[in-house]
């Protein structure tokens, strides 16, 4: 009922150790007990989810005896409550004479949410418009709130909340139920009476007539026009979500009016010129008791905004009158049906959060999941009354007074406001201090960080074993084949349900370097601005009753055995039911034949829209951009990461968003277009059932002679081009049959890496840190050593130093594919103490500070992600494009097996340690005195 935050800090504190399992933190601890592919907890507006998945049945055993007492009986240690939400503490904790400051994980994580602006304005949204109970509230945590929490408050609330008369429990698989079942009762259940609970959120009052409000937030220093930022949103609450097919039908109603260039929203917003894109959250919620739906624009003038709020009220009238295309709802319907028949590895965990919020308010989840009938129904409703879908439009948005409108402008002010609002919250909890206060709070500063540096004795926990992993994986079964004479076609023969899945790859190596930044735009358009006889809102509508999307997406692939090497090009994917792949196959060629590239007005929209999704990912992936940044100069890869997806991406598609004549632009498509759309450096895949495969067969072959060769041959613009076939062919591989796929791949004899460190200033209260080493390829076996490191330097020491005593939200160290080690942290106050952190984890790693059992962990964690599920979609995708047979898989598997302390040890000091191998670093966040008085750092 506060913005305190008591859910949220609550449910970081339960996983912080339980009475069956009294060590600390046994949730990060089991991360490396365990061959989880899931693990983590989310806390909603209403309700906290602790959701957990393994392919092991003794895992599953393990992990939900964890799970269970670690929310239904937790320590709830005032310690952990400090670390994980709020405390006050020393800025150096073992010296009373620095000032005191906020630190906390919590803290700090909400601190790092509202830095995006999108965030503050889907959270006003539901405050504003379902204000009489808890959704007027950050469940959350405000940053300026969370410090009025007490520790007895937040054990108060769990003593109101945590039992099992308040909780559900979902399970999906095929483990046996009655297993489950047991387990629950006996560990949790019968150790409770069941009460009454009053956690029931009431229905909102209706509203007599709409509200307004304005609210302000930071600036956007990469918005493409800086007197451009002011976003307007209109909603209306819905009824309640329990009502299952209302909520079904309005949330269909909400796709027909805002996806894709046909809808009436799409058309009169987007397509007016007066913003970048649609405003937050727009669409259905269906997150709370009572749905809502909303609609606006961002990246508008500030004096626009009742232009927007006129176009909204008119694209409503005009809805009432014409209703809907019946192409419009079959492509919606459509939609629906592949998405049932589409396997995702994650659908159990979809699944809880699909049926989690109607549950939670005691709807019927059965009901829910019945789609099949829910759409019969609505058929039903469409055919006996043809203005259905238009007396739901009057009903919930023209005739409803529950209307809310709400803008957000820039105030260039904002991050030192908050910031000052932070000092006076600060200042008045000081004040506030007696003498002994402040004298317990030094001494619990040092009890904590004795605890977090103390070694934590785990045998409580129960674990699997090193033994416990399958020796060997199961190959897939290829067959590659030559269409039309010489396009080499992977075939892999999959339960797709009905589904068939296709993938072509087309190489780059022949595109000039100056067109190169253009790729990752081509890509995004290509598929949006019509072609062959097709405007983009015919193609647009063919998409959708056909497929189950077209994308197209640039892509560097390292080689496995050189860091030098690589190969770049671009990934077209679609997947269709099988009664629709002729069709698919069709668009594809009038794709690559006959690209539309004359639309500027369309084109232009697009570009805006790409530019704001840009800058509006940053908050979320700021530590990604730091880590892609500073591994630029380490490998050739390196720069075309940045070029294609680091903050150079980012602020190329600001400057052609601030452009006023697109044409130049424009214009570089069709010649891109000339290097990449022919049959020329191509390879192509399908996945799908054996007795789809004769028909994928001809629709695939069909395609690649409806291509054209490149006019002449096209000389490769890197001088150094080597031809390397991908493993294949009984003699090389068991499980491969049919000719060898030939990839082409540039090096550069020249390269030569070099460190750099760079700073990009941006307004956020938090640090984004990235740190790169260049190290090992794949098949060597030091890349093994350098995996099983990341974890171990991650499990054991980054994350205590990091998050623990750091206060950051997130940190670790990773080893990527192309052999660049990362160490990284995630919403962080700190950012030079952290680069020293990274050193330290070095020097841990280089004594040899570990023990045989922590080497045991870090390889259970790997191997969950090695072994990690793969979707009938996507296996054999890893031997398409990357030339990774199973057999090399194999290779590594048993390397990561062999992976020994010494071998450990020496990887460490041969690459991580100073002066060993090229470093790079990189930093996204505010002012740094420190940085900015080092003249290594490049400040941007």
């Amino acid at each position: 009922m506060d913005s305190s935050g008591v859910p949220h800090i609550l449910e970081h504190t339960v996983l912080c150790g339980s009475h069956r399992y009294p060590c600390r933190d046994p949730f990060f601890k089991m991360l490396n007990r365990s061959l989880s592919t899931f693990m983590n907890a989310f806390t909603a507006s209403d309700y906290t989810l602790y959701p957990f998945s393994t392919q092991n049945p003794k895992d599953f055993q393990n992990l939900l005896s964890v799970y269970l007492d670690a929310v239904f009986f937790p320590c709830l240690r005032e310690l952990d409550f400090w670390q994980e939400g709020w405390r006050l503490e020393h800025e150096n904790p073992r010296d009373p004479q620095t000032p005191l400051t906020f630190k906390g994980v919590v803290f700090n994580e909400m601190k790092g949410v509202f830095t995006d602006n999108e965030r503050i304005f889907s959270q006003h949204v539901q405050n504003r418009l379902l204000p009489d109970h808890t959704y007027s509230v950050i469940s959350g945590g405000d940053p300026l709130c969370i410090p009025d929490l007490t520790w007895e408050q937040l054990k108060q609330f769990h003593a109101t909340h945590y039992h099992p008369s308040n909780a559900r429990f979902f399970t999906y698989g095929s483990f046996p139920l009655e297993q489950h079942l047991k387990q629950i009762h006996k560990e949790a259940l019968s150790k409770f009476e069941k009460i009454e609970t009053n956690t029931a959120v009431p229905a909102q009052k209706p509203w007599d007539k709409p509200r307004e409000f304005q609210i302000t937030c930071g600036p956007d220093s990469l918005a493409a026009d800086s007197s451009k930022q002011t976003t307007v949103g209109v909603s209306f609450l819905l009824p309640d979500i329990t009502d299952t097919f209302e909520a079904f039908t309005l949330n269909l109603l909400s796709s027909l009016l805002i996806s894709g260039p046909n809808s009436p929203f799409y058309k009169a917003l987007i397509e007016s010129g007066l913003g970048t894109d649609f405003s937050p959250d727009v669409g259905y919620n269906g997150y709370t008791r009572e749905a809502y739906f909303s609609v606006g624009l961002q990246g508008i003038s500030e004096q626009d905004t009742q232009s927007v709020r006129d176009i909204i009220d008119r694209t409503i009238e005009e809805v009432i009158e014409k209703g809907f295309k019946e192409d419009q709802i079959e492509a919606l319907l459509h939609k629906i049906e592949i998405q049932m028949k589409h396997q995702s590895v994650s659908f159990g965990l979809t699944l809880t959060s699909y049926i989690a919020s109607c549950w939670n308010h005691d709807g019927d989840p059965v009901q829910l999941l019945k789609l099949g009938s829910l759409v019969a129904r609505f058929r039903q409703c469409l055919k006996e009354n043809p203005r259905f879908l238009q007396e739901k439009v009057k009903q919930y948005f023209k005739n409803n007074p529950h209307k809310l409108t709400l803008s957000m402008t820039p105030d260039d002010k904002y991050p030192e406001k908050q910031a000052q609002m932070e000092t006076e919250k600060l200042k008045q909890k000081v004040n506030s201090l007696s003498p002994k206060d402040k004298q317990q709070i030094y001494e619990k500063g040092l009890e904590l960080q004795d605890q977090q540096s103390r070694p934590q004795d785990t045998s409580c926990l129960p674990a699997l074993k090193v033994s416990d992993i399958e020796p060997t994986m199961s190959f897939t079964e290829l067959e590659v084949a030559l269409a039309a004479g010489e396009t080499p076609v992977q075939y892999c023969a999959q339960p797709t349900n009905g589904v068939v899945y296709f993938r072509a790859f087309a190489s780059l190596h022949t595109l000039p370097n100056e067109l190169r930044p253009y790729v990752p735009l081509f890509c995004s358009v290509l598929t949006k601005l019509g072609c062959g006889l097709l405007d983009y809102r015919e193609q647009a509508q063919q998409i959708e009753l056909k497929t189950g999307g077209m994308t197209v997406s640039p892509h560097v692939l390292p080689d496995n055995a050189h860091l030098d090497m690589y190969e770049q090009g671009m990934l077209f994917s679609s997947f269709c039911l099988d009664r629709n792949l002729p069709d698919m196959m069709h668009l594809w060629s009038e794709i690559f034949n006959s690209p539309c590239f004359e639309e500027e007005e369309h084109f232009r929209v697009l570009v805006k829209m790409c530019a704001q999704e840009l800058s509006n990912g940053i908050p979320d992936s700021g530590h990604l951009y730091a880590s892609v940044r500073a591994s630029r100069t380490l490998t050739p890869t390196g720069d075309l990461q940045e070029t294609f997806s680091g903050m150079e991406q980012v602020k190329l598609m600001k400057r052609i968003a601030e452009m006023t004549d697109l044409g130049p632009v424009l214009r570089k498509l069709p010649h891109i277009q000339k290097h990449m759309l022919h049959r020329d450096n191509m390879r192509c895949s399908m996945n799908a059932t054996p007795q789809q495969m004769s028909l994928a067969e001809k629709a695939v072959e069909k395609f690649i002679r409806s291509l054209s060769w490149s006019k002449k041959e096209q000389e490769p613009v890197c001088p150094y081009v080597v031809e390397k076939p991908a493993p294949g062919g009984s003699s090389v591989s068991s499980h491969v049959s049919g000719p060898r796929v030939l990839r082409k791949l540039i090096t550069d004899p020249t390269f030569k890496p070099c460190q750099t460190k760079t700073h990009f200033l941006l307004p956020f209260p938090v640090n984004y840190v990235g740190e790169c080493i260049r190290t090992a390829p794949f098949t060597d076996p030091d890349h093994a050593s350098l995996k099983i490191l990341a974890r171990l330097m991650t499990a054991k020491f980054l994350h205590t130093e990091i998050r623990e005593k750091g206060g950051a939200y997130g940190g670790g160290a990773r080893l990527s594919r192309d052999g660049v080690f990362t160490l990284y942290s995630y919403r962080d106050p700190r950012s030079t103490e952290t680069l020293q952190s990274f050193s330290e984890a070095v020097e841990w790693a280089k004594a040899g500070r570990f023990t045989q059992q922590d080497i045991d962990e870090a390889k259970l964690s790997v191997f969950s992600v090695v072994d990690a599920p793969v979707a009938p979609s996507d296996r054999g995708l890893d031997h398409f494009l990357c030339g990774l047979s199973d057999e090399m898989k194999q290779a590594h598997r048993e390397q990561l097996f062999a992976v020994s302390r010494e071998g450990l040890i020496n990887v460490s000091t041969k690459y991580l340690g100073v002066g060993k191998s090229t470093h790079g670093l990189a930093l996204l966040g505010p002012e740094n005195t420190e940085i900015a008085k080092d003249p290594s750092w490049i400040v941007r």
